[in-house]
């Protein structure tokens, strides 16, 4: 019984090991094979991750199994780091995601969305242009408006009103309802006859690398789509945060374990 923590701690981190190989191997392909921006945007964090996990895993099972303890303590020293930056970006996302949402539109399925509705915190982040570049190529590498326009190309423009678009397909591959085009397709739009001063409007563009993804519409849709994932990420980060209290307390067990039994044979 006095062992079983140790294992337990071993178990634990010999898993955390395994699945850090393949999150490595993702980032390395993807330093290798990626080129687009959206997917250079992605590889450093997923490499750092990939390390991360492989590293502290190491020191677990090593520390637990071989009876190191400075090991063990380093261990649980970057746990108790890790629950307190996890503990403090759930509280964190909580707030920054509490405002902001999507107007219902009278006779439409869809929402239309407000940059200012949202977070001061999130509203920098995407007017920042160097962090909407990427986020808008981010858009365009991954065919978002194009398969808007494959799903709903048959649709009359009463049918598309009806329909029920999500936030980013609202926001950024179709004008704002306030602007008045003339509808020929879903991600092209006649600006002739319209008489509208919405600076969204004089952002349209039919070019499928235009549309409206320099609107403030397409910033709200992005800040709405992920404040609806970070809340997702938020129960997952409480689920997580659960279990390594769990497995830094075993880790805490196996320490004292580890000290006792040095003390035991001096």
């Amino acid at each position: 019984m006095v062992r079983l923590s140790n294992n337990l701690v071993g178990i634990l981190n010999f898993i955390t090991f395994l699945l850090s190989i393949p999150i490595l191997g993702a980032g390395i392909w993807l330093s290798k094979q990626g080129d687009s921006v959206c997917e250079k945007f992605l590889e450093k964090p997923i490499i750092i991750i990939g390390v991360f996990l492989l590293l502290v895993s190491l020191a677990g099972l090593i520390g637990a199994c071989c009876g190191v303890s400075w090991l063990l303590w380093l261990y649980l020293v970057v746990m108790f780091f890790l629950i307190v930056i996890l503990f403090s970006f759930t509280i964190f996302t909580f707030v920054v995601t509490n405002k902001g949402a999507g107007k219902a539109l009278s006779g439409k399925g869809y929402k239309e969305y407000k940059l200012g509705d949202y977070s001061n915190w999130l509203q920098k982040r995407v007017n920042n242009n160097k962090n909407w570049n990427k986020i808008k190529s981010c858009l365009i590498d991954g065919k978002v408006c194009s398969e808007f326009h494959q799903e709903y190309i048959r649709d009359t423009v009463n049918e598309l009103y009806s329909e029920h678009l999500t936030a980013i397909q609202s926001g950024c591959c179709k004008p704002s309802d306030e602007c008045n085009f003339t509808y020929v397709s879903p991600t092209e739009w006649t600006t002739a006859n319209s008489t509208s001063s919405i600076p969204d409007c004089g952002a349209w563009g039919n070019d499928p690398k235009v549309l409206c993804f320099n609107c403030q519409s397409c910033k709200a849709g992005v800040l709405d789509n992920l404040k609806s994932n970070w809340k997702k990420v938020s129960v997952v980060n409480i689920i997580t945060l659960i279990f390594l209290i769990i497995v830094y307390s075993v880790g805490c067990c196996a320490f004292r374990n580890n000290r006792r039994d040095h003390a035991y044979w001096k």
